[in-house]
Order: C-alpha cells, then structure tokens, then sequence
C-alpha cells in the first residue's frame, strides 16, 4: 500500500476482503521470498547476544551499516536495516532474520542466503561471536533470553502469557524458515492454502531440527513445532475453515475481525488496544478512527501455519542452513507454481478429513517422519510430494528457460528417501560423538565442507 492508502479511515461499509484481493497477480509476476532466522551467542561463554552489550546485537546492526545496510530504528535504537529490497530485523530475543527480497527463481534466493551468511560469518569471525541456524535454542531456558527494545514486543510479552504457556519461548527461542509465495486469483489463493494447509505437518516433519533445551534432549523431534500449539489457539495454528465449501478472501476477513488487536499505531507510537477485536474497532469501540495501516498490522499479527497477506506464507519449518532453506523454497515453489503439480497435490489431499490432518499434526512434533493421522503417514505423504515438486520443477525450467531448481531438493529428498531428520542426526551426534554435550553443537557448527548445519 502507498502511504496515502494506509492512512486512509476505514468506511464500515468497506470490504475488507478488497485487501487481499490486491494481492492477485499474473503468473508471470509471481515471485519467490525466504525469512530466515538464526541464534547468536558470544563465543567466551555461549551466551545468547545481548542488544546493548558489548560486543551486541547493536553492535552488529551498526558494523552492518559499513557495508550500504541502512538503518532502521524506534526511539533512537537501531532496531533492523535494509538494502536492495531486503531486510535484516531482530525477533524478540534477538534471532536475526533476513527477509530476502522477491525473486523470480530459486536459484537467486538461494545466492542472496549464501551472500547473507557469508556476511553474516565474517561479522561473527571480527568480533568473537557464533551464529546458530537451528529451530530452538539448544542451551539456554526461558529466563536466560535477552529481550530486544522493541515496543512491539513488549506489548506482545505481556499479552502472550493470557493465551498461552510457552508464548514467550516462541518469541525468544524458537527459530524458523519461512517461504512467500503468490496466488493468481481468489480460486487460485484457496486451492494453494489448502493444499499448504494439508501438507504443512508433512514438511514440518521433513525439517524437524529441534531436538534440544536446555542443553539436553527435549523430548520431540521439534520442539518449535510443540511450543506453536501452546502459544495462541486463537491466532495460532491448523485453519479447518480453509476446506470449508465456500472459503475465499472474506471468510479469511470475517477471521481476522474476530481476532483480537494487539496495538493500535499511530504517528510511531504503539498504543494498548484493550483486547479489542478488530471487528470492534471498527464499530466504533476505540476513540481512535481505524485506518488501512491497521488492517496491514493486524493481518500480521496472526499466526496460522499459512498465512494469508496480499501472498502466501508458509510458517511450518525449523530454522536451518542455507542448503536447506533453498531445499524449502524449491519444495513449495515445485508444489504451488506449476499447475499440474498444484492440481496433483490437491487430488492427493482431496480426501483427507480433518481429523486425521489434525492427529497427524499433533504427532509430528514428537514422531517425524513416522507420524500418521487415521491413513496419512507422514513418510509416505514426504515421498510423494518430493517427487510431484520435481516433476513440477522440471515443467517449470523449461517454460522459464532456466537452470532446473530441482537440484535445491536434494536435502529434502534425502531426508524423505532415509525417513531420518535433521534432528535425528543430531541426537545420533549428542550421544555417539558429542559425549551427551549440547554445546559442541555450537562449537562445530558450520562445517567447513558445508554452508550450514546439513547433516
């Protein structure tokens, strides 16, 4: 939106559902972007990386600025920066997130990842710092966390303990890889959230990468997956409502108006909304008009495993390496972007009931890849998207002219063809060559014959 468009009042008579229309786009203009965030500890005693210490968080975000990074701050604090489209902010206890920029091809987010950690390896080797790329921090409790001075955040950590108990564990020690996609149409939009929906248990359990808290083995495959189901019911989660007859952009609407506000923002200012629905402060509820600029933040403070902003984004996997955030990129991008692909992923989830999506989803978390739901067995479900994605990358290479992007699959499809995970590799590590010590995790990490943590 320009900013004469978010700063225009919200007309009660206006459809809401006009904002997610915008976001239709021909294919030709379909694009690709990646978030990924990672763990920073200073290398003398492992501890995470404090904002203000020295050396810090800010420290980094300012050395950044050097190399043509421009900043971004709130009450005279550097809080992110920005270059060429792409972003670099801090999540709440200071995971550090690039939200790359819209490309046409996987092979181009895949260079920008690599550039990004290869920056980001030099600042760590200049002032004595490790970076982690894993979905929850594998040495330190919640009490231990650094806090990032962001208003935002904190209005959210007094918010999240209402609805949740591990909210606060999932702003500060989780980690994870996202990828953004776009849709055509409204029919277009519900078939893909659909099938992303379906699927998302699946490539959670492909990329399950952590195993560790505390500096011990936690229990599940990942943790980060079990701590989301704790954190929100209510904005969190499995959407059954998106494979009801007649889902579209204003049922998605008629959701969020019922959600309720985390903050109003006005003139920089981030103001309580009193556990006002959206729907409410529209009617009137608040002295303050509601305005575009509202909708966009409040459509943001949701987190369903897709989520629905003027494109798609798919929230299910574990923070990892370079390798395989392009592998996550590829898989979804083979799945959504070629039309025979989407149309065989959809028959492939037409008969799925919701209950057994939703027990194969509360398993994942602990069994992986050997999870199932009534007749869904994750495995078998990881198999068979790997090979429906590379067909559809096949496909698209050659109405694209380009390079096929199916090669980014191979960390997948390894991991689909062995049924072993990441995080099972790792657990294998802490006990047969680590001597049950979670921090030789940190010390070891990247390899040097790798760009990350694929093992």
């Amino acid at each position: 939106m320009t900013e004469t468009e978010k700063l225009a009042e919200i007309d009660p008579r206006l459809r809401l559902a006009e904002y997610f229309e915008k976001g239709n786009k021909p294919a030709a203009l379909w694009g690709i972007g990646t978030e990924h965030e990672k763990f920073l500890y200073r290398a003398s005693d492992l501890k995470r990386l404090d904002y203000f210490s020295v050396p810090g968080i800010r420290t980094i975000l300012e050395h950044m600025r050097g190399g043509g990074w421009q900043p971004v701050t709130e009450n005279g604090n550097i809080i992110g920066v920005r270059k060429d489209g792409a972003s670099v902010s801090l999540e709440p206890g200071g995971q550090f997130e690039l939200s790359g920029r819209n490309f046409r091809t996987v092979h181009q987010t895949f260079e920008e990842t690599k550039i990004h950690f290869d920056e980001l390896r030099e600042i760590c080797r200049k002032f004595g710092i490790f970076s982690l790329a894993i979905g929850l921090d594998p040495l330190w409790e919640l009490g231990q966390m650094p806090w990032m001075p962001k208003t935002r955040y904190a209005l959210m950590r007094e918010l999240m303990p209402l609805k949740g108990s591990l909210g606060l564990d999932m702003m500060t020690r989780t980690a994870t890889i996202q990828v953004n996609l776009d849709y055509g149409s409204e029919a277009d939009m519900v078939k893909k959230m659909r099938v992303a929906q379906a699927l998302q248990s699946t490539v959670t359990a492909i990329f399950a990468n952590s195993p560790f808290a505390g500096g011990k083995p936690n229990g599940f495959l990942s943790y980060r997956a079990h701590i989301w189901d704790d954190t929100d019911a209510g904005r969190c989660g499995f959407l059954p409502f998106i494979f009801d007859e007649g889902f579209g952009f204003e049922r998605y609407t008629d959701y969020l108006l019922d959600i309720p506000m985390y903050f109003i923002i006005r003139d920089g200012k981030y103001l309580p909304a009193g556990h006002m629905t959206f729907r409410e402060f529209v009617a009137g509820k608040h002295e303050l008009r509601p305005v575009m600029q509202d909708w966009e933040t409040h459509v943001s403070t949701v987190f369903p495993d897709v989520r629905l902003k003027q494109f798609l984004e798919m929230r299910g996997a574990d923070g990892s390496c370079i390798h395989h955030i392009a592998s996550l990129a590829a898989l979804w991008v083979g799945l959504l972007y070629d039309s025979d692909s989407l149309d065989e992923s959809y028959n492939l989830i037409r008969g799925w009931d919701i209950a057994s999506m939703l027990e194969l989803r509360a398993r994942v978390p602990r069994e992986g890849l050997r999870a199932a739901g009534g007749n869904i067995r994750a495995g078998a479900v990881a198999r068979e998207v790997v090979r429906i994605a590379s067909d559809g990358l096949a496909r698209r290479a050659k109405m694209l002219g380009i390079e096929d992007e199916a090669r980014y699959l191979e960390p997948v499809r390894e991991i689909a063809e062995s049924g072993i995970t990441q995080a099972e590799h790792l657990l294998r590590n802490f006990y047969e060559r680590w001597n049950e010590d979670v921090t030789k995790l940190v010390k070891s990490w990247p390899k040097p014959q790798c760009d990350g943590l694929c093992l």
